[in-house]
């Protein structure tokens, strides 16, 4: 295990985001990508490790949403948060 995240913290967030997941981007913290703004939306594909939520976006990017960094959120389809 790493000292970056805990394991139940892990857990939980492998929980909330399933892959399949549809989520919003609230913030991201990435100097060298600014391809992704705030209200964009992507699929999970899979929630590593160390916590990083790696995401399809719908704009082709697939950059990754870094735990206690970067927040997202989960949304319906209809764009309702949960």
């Amino acid at each position: 295990m790493n000292d970056i995240i805990s394991k139940a913290a892990l857990e939980a967030r492998k929980a909330r985001y399933k892959p399949g997941t549809l989520v919003e981007l609230v913030s991201m913290n990435d100097e060298y990508d600014n391809s992704l703004k705030p209200g964009d939306r992507g699929e999970v594909i899979a929630v590593d490790s160390v916590g990083t939520a790696h995401i399809k976006w719908r704009n082709g990017s697939t950059l990754g949403a870094a735990y206690g960094v970067d927040e997202i959120r989960v949304v319906t389809e209809g764009g309702d948060d949960i």
